[in-house]
């Protein structure tokens, strides 16, 4: 086990986010948040320059890491819950949440881009947290290790596997030899995304403060809003529109960015996955905005197309903002987004949830076990944009599913276990596991987590971090195989 490279990396880690919290201590002072928020970032971005200086002082040396894919999975998930743990620092100093475990989920929730809140009131917040609580999610929406690969190219060799055990989906596309320059150019991308919104919603008459918080969460997929009523607070069909592009945006894979970018707009277009993952999207647009205007809660098509094109986009890639409080919408609308908790954006995207791509994969293997029940002796193969899928890919669908739907039940009862009913438990689950974040009843989209019990919270923070990073790379820490290797 690389302990030594574990330690240094993880110093570096935590470098990064002091100096993001030096940004955010700067805006505590523009801001006129007083004396207790500066020293809510000052105190914990000092304990992590401390924390760096120690750990490279005591650890001389200047080889280049290499991580196997075993060292790799210990890092990342520690990387993720020491990025949590000390950022949930400056919201318990600042007295914005006095409970360290409802300020845990509220920092794990921002950097696996979840958006489930314990904060009732999010306006009384201090301006300068609600910037920390954004940024939570512009660090984890890329990815905080996949950050660290881009700013510290002497990971090396090691960089692949880092990436690959924090990656968002079955696996990763190399835009470049160099994992460290794919790296440069997917956060590239990012931040030319994350710059065209906010120019865009100030041109819609957003203020800069408020574009830039819900950029952040728009772009990561997040779902962190400045204001109570999430995006529905300013009531603008153009920042309606220009969100609900940028959500549908942030749930593609970004290696089809790439492509464009590069001439080939015309294989981007083709990618399967992106047809599947549109597809969903407009279908489910469509289906709830009939279900609305035939039921009247938006009578004329065009707004309740709006609204239903919305929502749709916010729970399929796992944003989780709010225009209106669905909960309350006919339940057949309120069943479609239920089914569209199950499935969550593209591959390579900052959308949590299972990935359409693996319902594309197993669609077409149980499309092949068809054809061999009338052609015993065919040979048939899974294909994707023409290129045929190994075994072993199908093979770990059908487990990710498995595991998946386990992880659904063994939370669900958890939840239940405190006495909510099953709405809540199940959908409170789903948004936490898929890292959505409102869910119905009792966690829908005007309410919060914060009634739940302790061990509850711990169980859906836990379920975040299992959530994006995958399954894979938590569980397999707690595997037989894992220890004996």
């Amino acid at each position: 086990m690389k302990t030594r490279a574990i330690l240094k990396l993880l110093s570096l880690l935590l470098l990064v986010l002091a100096g993001f919290m030096l940004v955010c201590s700067a805006a505590a002072l523009r801001f006129h948040d007083g004396s207790e928020v500066l020293r809510a970032f000052l105190v914990p971005a000092a304990a992590c320059v401390l924390a760096f200086g120690l750990v490279f002082g005591l650890t001389p040396g200047k080889e280049r890491p290499y991580f196997s894919a075993k060292s790799g999975y210990l890092f990342v998930s520690l990387a993720w819950v020491a990025a949590s743990a000390v950022g949930a620092l400056p919201f318990v100093l600042s007295g914005a949440i006095p409970s360290y475990t409802d300020a845990f989920f509220e920092t794990m929730s921002g950097f696996t881009t979840t958006g489930a809140s314990v904060l009732a009131d999010v306006e009384a917040a201090p301006r300068a947290i609600l910037l920390w609580r954004s940024t939570t999610h512009w660090l984890g929406g890329m990815g905080i290790v996949v950050l660290t690969v881009a700013i510290f190219p002497l990971l090396g060799l090691g960089g692949l596997q880092l990436v690959e055990a924090e990656a968002p989906g079955p696996s990763v596309d190399k835009i470049t030899p160099r994992m460290a320059g794919t790296a440069k150019i997917l956060w590239l991308i990012y931040v030319l995304l994350t710059a065209a919104q906010v120019l865009l919603l100030l041109l819609g008459g957003m203020g800069l403060f408020d574009a830039v918080n819900h950029t952040f969460a728009t772009v990561a997929t997040g779902g962190f809003s400045t204001k109570n009523l999430s995006v529905g607070h300013f009531a603008s069909p153009y920042i309606d529109i220009v969100v609900t592009v940028f959500m549908v945006l942030a749930g593609m894979n970004f290696a089809l960015f790439y492509k464009a970018g590069t001439g080939k707009l015309r294989e981007a277009l083709r990618d399967t996955e992106l047809r599947a993952y549109l597809g969903v999207f407009l279908a489910a647009s469509l289906l709830i905005a009939l279900d609305l205007s035939k039921n009247g809660v938006f009578p004329a098509f065009g707004t309740a197309f709006r609204y239903g094109a919305f929502q749709s986009a916010s729970i399929l890639t796992t944003t989780g903002f709010a225009t209106a409080n669905f909960d309350l919408w006919p339940p057949f609308s309120r069943v479609v987004l239920l089914l569209l908790m199950f499935i969550g954006g593209s591959a390579g995207s900052t959308a949590g949830g299972i990935k359409v791509v693996r319902y594309l994969v197993l669609m077409k293997q149980s499309a092949v076990e068809l054809k061999y029940l009338v052609f015993p002796r065919g040979v048939f193969s899974v294909r994707l944009n023409g290129e045929p899928v190994r075994k072993m890919l199908v093979f770990d669908t059908a487990s990710f599913f498995f595991m998946y739907f386990v992880t659904i039940l063994a939370c669900t009862l958890v939840v239940a276990s405190a006495g909510q009913g099953v709405e809540t438990a199940l959908t409170a689950t789903l948004a936490t596991l898929g890292n959505i974040g409102p869910g119905l009843a009792l966690v829908g989209p005007v309410a919060n987590y914060g009634f739940l019990p302790d061990y509850v919270t711990w169980t859906l923070s836990f379920a975040m971090l299992v959530g994006r990073l995958e399954l894979y790379t938590v569980f397999v820490l707690f595997s037989s195989a894992y220890r004996r290797s």
